[in-house]
């Protein structure tokens, strides 16, 4: 006999070492100021029907749980997502919650096959224990280790594949479907598609123009140089809508949003190199019109302030100095905002209208179109 690090006696090593697992670790529990008061198996005869089933529930908890990761992972790439125009289809409403449904079944039949195994299969028992704080033995450490022995053996794992199988599926699923969502949208390459936004002239939308996007407001309104008085600025968009199953709309796409902004008198341009003639007159413009899209994060950039020719952003306070060809001047933003060409066309009626002479010759948004 010796005494634990606790004060405990107990068997030495060498004795600890003729006795079971089982005999060791309620040794060890006792050692350790642990007191087993009840400890009974679930199935002390293995192999039977009532244990059969149990396994087979805990089983198919997990398969579940399996199966609806598969699925997530299935619809995460098959359920079409894209946002559609009214009075198309509108299929893609259903992308969000079948991923969330399909997770949360998941997560949920994970979580009852845990629970069930550990209230059908595994042992049933009842401790109480005693605080202390004090160094390991050697008695301490096999005694220790015979508790995770026997733990193994309650979970019934060595013996029970179907349920190690199907709990290994649950958590494979499990360990797959935020991969699936963190790296899905990096699997396929955007190619050019982010360097082009709806002002791409379309002359099968716009064979009146030449293929020239009409410049609009939100409701679609044509807009004139009418409409903005001297120091003015208003939204614009593309005027592009198409109406099909895969709709496109210039108002609500997200690259589309553009400041076109009227001069004060007196005011000049100094413009970027090849960009002298983006604006309205070509010589001396009086109308130039730039990305509502911060180059910093995104942000709408569209807080004017018409005396000093300045752009704010009100999200990280970037500013931009129009006159400059909205070169930034403050804060964090390190590029200047794109510039789109615009030129005026007179329609049917006689009213002259802005129209895109081009998309932009840079790609909008944040500055890491910069890095290399």
């Amino acid at each position: 006999m010796s005494e634990t690090t606790h004060g405990q006696q107990v068997a030495s090593a060498d004795e600890l070492r003729q006795l079971s697992a089982e005999e060791r670790m309620v040794a060890g529990a006792e050692a350790d100021g642990i007191h087993i008061v009840h400890r009974r198996d679930r199935f002390p005869v293995r192999g039977t029907k009532a244990e059969k089933r149990a396994e087979r529930g805990v089983a198919l908890a997990f398969a579940i749980s399996a199966l609806a990761g598969v699925g997530f992972i299935v619809a995460f790439i098959a359920i079409p997502y894209q946002w559609h125009l009214p009075g198309t289809p509108q299929n893609f409403r259903f992308y969000t919650p079948a991923l969330g449904g399909l997770l949360a079944i998941m997560l949920v039949f994970l979580g009852v096959g845990l629970v069930l195994w550990a209230k059908w299969l595994m042992p049933e028992e009842e401790v109480v224990q005693d605080r202390h704080d004090t160094p390991t033995s050697e008695e301490d450490s096999l005694m220790t280790e015979a508790t995770f022995t026997v733990g193994l053996q309650d979970t019934g794992l060595p013996r029970r594949g179907l349920i190690l199988k199907s709990l290994l599926l649950a958590g494979g699923a499990m360990a797959t479907v935020p991969l699936v969502a963190l790296v899905g949208a990096m699997i396929k390459k955007p190619g050019t598609q982010l360097l082009h936004t709806l002002f791409t002239p379309n002359k099968k939308l716009f064979p009146e123009s030449g293929g020239l996007v009409p410049i609009v407001y939100s409701d679609f309104r044509k807009v004139t140089p009418a409409d903005l008085a001297p120091g003015g600025i208003a939204t614009v968009f593309p005027g592009v809508r198409a109406e099909n199953s895969d709709g496109y709309n210039g108002v609500t796409d997200a690259s589309s949003p553009t400041l076109l902004i009227r001069l004060r008198p007196g005011q000049q341009i100094k413009s970027r190199k090849g960009q002298s003639t983006f604006g309205w007159p070509e010589v001396n413009p009086e109308y130039v019109a730039f990305s509502k899209i911060c180059t910093h994060a995104g942000c709408p950039a569209s807080l004017y302030e018409q005396q000093t020719g300045r752009l704010l952003c009100p999200c990280h306070q970037s500013q931009f100095q129009v006159l400059e060809d909205a070169k930034p001047v403050f804060g964090p933003a390190s590029r200047s905002l794109p510039k789109l060409p615009i030129t005026v066309q007179t329609g049917a009626d006689g009213r002259q209208y802005f129209y895109a002479r081009s998309d932009y010759k840079e790609a909008i948004g944040p500055g890491f179109w910069e890095r290399p």
